[in-house]
Parts: C-alpha cells; structure tokens; sequence
C-alpha cells in the first residue's frame, strides 16, 4: 500500500495570498487537493467579512473544510474541537487520493496540528473570574511577564488564551510554553511539507490596508451589525479582529473611521506577532520559505510546486532535529 499523501501546510502572514496559493495548487497537484482551514474564527458561521472567509467562488474551486462549522454564540469550540475534526478531514481527503492542503491561520491550531496536546493543570475558577476581571492591558503585561514565548504566540484580544497562560504559570511555577514541550523533544508528526510565504514588512501593511478597505465596501459593518443585533456573538467571537473594533463604533465608544482605522493598525501589528512567530520554524527540517512579493499568483504557486519536488519529506529527516511543542488541552478556541 503507498503512503498517504503528506499534508501540506502553507503559513504566512494575515492578507498574504494564502488561500489563493491554497486553492492553485489543490488545483495543479497530482490527483488534486482540498484545503483545511486551520483559522479559529472562520469555523463561526456567519462570520464571512470579518475573517476573509473563502467566497463562495473561491470554494467551488476547490473544496474547503472546517468553515461555518460553529455557532458564534456557541463558546466552546476549542482547539481539541479543532483537532478532531481536522485529523477525520485530512483522512477522508486522502481516502479520496487527494492532498490535504492546511491553511494556516491560527497558531495554537498549527501547534496542535503539528505536535498534538497535553495535559496541563486542572482549571482553578477563582483566578479565571479574577483575570477576567482584570483591565486587557494589566492582564497582557501580566502574560509578557511571566511567558514571554506565549505572549508572541497567542493574539493579544485572545482572552481565553492568555487567561489560560497564567493560570499554567500560577498553577505550576513554570511557563505554559516550557510545560508544553519546547522545540526540542523531537515529538512532531513528519507527514506535513510545510511551506511559509515571506513579505517584506512595507509590502504585507499595503496589503493589509487594502485588505481593510476591501472590507469595508464588501459590507463588514453590515455583517457585524446584524450579527450584533441578533445577539449572535458568544464572548469568544466577539473579541475577533474587525469585529470587535466595529462592536465599539455600534454601541457608540468611537466614530467608523476609528474604528476602520483600528483594524488596520492592529491588523498589522497581528502580522507582525505572525512574523515573530514563524520564525521559529527557521529550525524545522524541510520547510519550504518563499519570497512572495512580485510573483502573481500562479507564478507563486508554480514555485511552490516546483520546490515541493525538490524538498525531501519531514520523515526523510534526523528526528533528533525536529522542532515540537504540544499544545494544552484546557486552551480554548
């Protein structure tokens, strides 16, 4: 029996081209591919603008899995939710003889995807109430402090998340993002060609603007407006980017041009987190770096293709040099 086709997983900053490289190479592969969205708000239903959601012309290219697959009032889709269902679509995809293309959006879904999960300590509910509580910019600066891995890893509106971090931190003395493994256990699944888009700093912001701008005219105040009213946004959808910043402009805390603005500014500032963090994969065999600015979109994914030939699999590498770190179970989406 031949081996299953390895899972290609394309990562890259917000805006960079990903889902189109996605989609032209399901297309151009041997025996075609279908894309695994790995972003934790495109799961939400409803949820389109806001998260540059495949368009419904986009998924008849190419078939796409784990979009609209939650109620956004619904808090409880976390990453082992995310998990589950993207190992049983990776294995139908290949059960077809296709390739299972992942479209990196999410860290921690990348995280798991890539290293699995572990156990961490038992939830302490007195201290989860107390940072919630807690002013945003004191509860990040609380993160910064005592993990500053985590803190590069996980979005700064991601509350879930960071409350979870400390609660490692006070539960057991020691760093979510040391008790999660590190990089250098060699505990990684090697069938995953992954393959990173690089942009210079300057070009990847005029693409986020334009992004937010694209947004804007496609109806992204209509959207959250409606979803608002509705009473449709859980805590967790909520804090999304865009969507909060839109929040705030309907309940009357700042003027649409503030918040159109913000998006953008901290848009950016989310790419730049993305940068950060990628860069750890500078120390994961095989991986597949791509300088994207001035190729158009075939010609990028004709390159990709190209150096996918050339780059032998993660299991024809030293395991003792594989990058791993797990992800805890008790981390929400």
């Amino acid at each position: 029996m031949s081996a299953p086709q390895p899972i290609i997983l394309i990562l890259g900053p917000t805006a960079g081209g990903k889902t189109r490289l996605a989609i032209d190479l399901a297309d151009a592969l041997p025996g075609g591919g279908e894309c695994v969205s790995a972003d934790s708000m495109q799961v939400y239903r409803g949820m389109d603008i806001g998260t540059a959601k495949p368009t419904t012309g986009e998924r008849a290219e190419a078939p796409h899995h784990l979009l609209d697959v939650a109620d956004p009032a619904d808090d409880g889709f976390s990453v082992d939710t995310w998990l589950h269902l993207a190992d049983s679509a990776i294995g139908a995809i290949r059960a077809r003889g296709r390739h299972p293309i992942v479209v990196g959006g999410t860290n921690l879904y990348v995280q798991a995807l890539l290293s699995g999960l572990v156990d961490g300590p038992a939830p302490d509910p007195d201290l989860r109430e107390r940072l919630r509580e807690m002013d945003a910019e004191h509860r990040r600066a609380w993160l910064e402090r005592v993990d500053p891995d985590a803190a590069r890893m996980i979005h700064p509106h991601d509350v879930k998340r960071t409350i979870r971090a400390i609660e490692v931190h006070e539960r057991t003395g020691r760093p979510m993002s040391e008790t999660q493994g590190g990089w250098e256990s060699g505990r990684v699944r090697t069938d995953v060609r992954i393959v990173g888009l690089v942009w210079p700093v300057e070009a990847i912001n005029r693409r986020i603007n334009a992004r937010v701008r694209a947004m804007a005219d496609a109806g992204l105040v209509e959207e959250v407006r409606a979803l608002h009213e509705a009473g449709a946004l859980g805590p967790q959808a909520r804090e999304a980017l865009g969507y909060k910043q839109v929040i705030e402009h309907l309940e009357g805390r700042c003027s649409l041009e503030e918040a159109i603005e913000q998006i953008r500014i901290r848009s950016r500032r989310f790419a730049k987190q993305q940068r950060t963090w990628l860069r750890r994969f500078r120390r994961y065999p095989g991986t597949i770096w791509v300088e994207t600015a001035g190729l158009a979109p075939q010609e990028l994914a004709t390159k990709v293709l190209t150096l996918l030939d050339a780059t032998p699999p993660i299991a024809a590498q030293s395991p003792s040099s594989v990058a791993s770190e797990g992800i805890d179970r008790e981390e929400r989406a």
